[in-house]
């Protein structure tokens, strides 16, 4: 048996050899590509949902895939094995924002929105990061005003992953002066608009956008959870979040050092496989080491979510799988690169995304020092953060 499979169920190892194939078949041919053209090819969502990777865990009722928090983290780390923009897609629109609205939806919304989300035939978006307010997400600056039984919001958001093609925006707006809350806003609604944001050093094949608020009306309908509950609607979803960009940084860290391992058993210099020599052999080593703790730690935070916790509960294993893996990615995606040496620094092969890629797991859903903070307030009690 694969080490990777040692302890999960046959359904786990199930929902994982489904992700490998589709990830072989349908993902790793054309990452590359889209990576030059900065666009993943749009028909990938709807494969995700014809397989329920875009429903595990939602309810059965509303098109969800009967699965666990560890299935869905092995089919996330195979996703990010493959492409990381790919297993953002199913991060956000499943991870943040379906799973947001199962959690706290009204049996309206969860109608409305669960079945288009866990087919594939809608995306969603998670409208909390600012121009202004990144890690410190209590200062969000877009407002939501009451007019009669409706709300209506104005602002601007940025970094947001899926945001020109999502269907539906999780928007996290203030409403008082020490109240935020949060709204399910229909990208169609008049007054909202998406710009895509290009450039990126990584995640380019990503639909990354700014979305800008100008009066956009929402009934109360619209309104996910209690007013001025927002907030706290947002750090549970992030939460959930970080397992999910643990295992993705995971599936991009085994990526890379398959790719190191391929090379260098087949690259020969001085007579010999490159791997013959003992300082590659310790940068594969060291990355191997790594990832297994990291994928360990992964795993301990789905398992504690399987068995019952909340979010607030497992929030502290959460970050620590987080931040473990996440800077894990950087750190074996660049021995990768080490191992490739001048053919790592070119696109026609894989050590240069894997590292670009890399780079933003220890900067979004919480940055690496963000993670600290949160496991230094659980040990000590102090919350150095304010």
């Amino acid at each position: 048996m694969d080490q990777r499979d040692f302890g999960l169920s046959e359904t786990q190892r199930d929902f994982r050899a489904m992700a490998r194939d589709f990830t072989e078949r349908e993902v790793v041919p054309h990452a590359r590509d889209w990576d030059r053209a900065e666009a993943v090819d749009p028909a990938i969502p709807g494969r995700l949902g014809e397989l329920g990777f875009l429903g595990l865990t939602l309810p059965e009722e509303y098109g969800g895939t009967p699965a666990d928090m560890l299935s869905y983290t092995v089919v996330t780390e195979e996703l990010g094995r493959g492409d990381s923009s790919v297993r953002g897609i199913v991060s956000v629109s499943l991870g943040l924002v379906a799973k947001t609205i199962a959690a706290h939806g009204t049996e309206e919304q969860q109608r409305q929105w669960l079945p288009r989300l866990a087919g594939g035939e809608s995306l969603g978006c998670f409208g909390l990061t600012e121009p202004g307010t990144g890690s410190d997400a209590g200062s969000l600056r877009t407002r939501a005003r009451r007019d009669g039984g409706d709300w209506i919001l104005d602002g601007a958001k940025t970094f947001i992953t899926n945001g020109t093609v999502a269907d539906v925006a999780l928007t996290f707006a203030r409403t008082s002066e020490d109240g935020i809350t949060a709204f399910l806003v229909p990208t169609e609604a008049p007054g909202f608009t998406a710009t895509g944001i290009h450039g990126k050093l990584g995640l380019r094949g990503q639909a990354t956008a700014e979305l800008a608020y100008d009066g956009v009306r929402v009934p109360d309908s619209a309104r996910l959870g209690g007013v001025g509950k927002g907030l706290g609607i947002a750090l549970g979803a992030l939460s959930r979040g970080r397992i999910s960009v643990a295992a993705g940084s995971v599936g991009l860290a085994q990526g890379a050092l398959d790719a190191a391992v391929r090379y260098a058993t087949e690259r020969e210099q001085f007579g010999r496989p490159v791997a013959s020599f003992q300082l590659v052999q310790e940068l594969l080593a060291e990355s191997e080491v790594d990832i297994r703790a990291a994928r360990l730690l992964t795993y301990q935070v789905a398992r504690m979510a399987d068995a019952g916790a909340t979010p607030r509960q497992y929030a502290t294993e959460a970050s620590v799988a987080k931040y473990h893996a996440s800077e894990t990615a950087v750190k074996v995606s660049n021995n990768c690169l080490q191992t490739f040496g001048g053919y790592g620094f070119i696109d026609e092969y894989p050590a240069g995304k894997y590292l670009r890629d890399a780079r933003v797991l220890t900067l979004y859903e919480g940055t690496s020092q963000v993670q600290k903070l949160i496991i230094g307030r659980a040990l000590t009690g102090i919350d150095a953060m304010t």
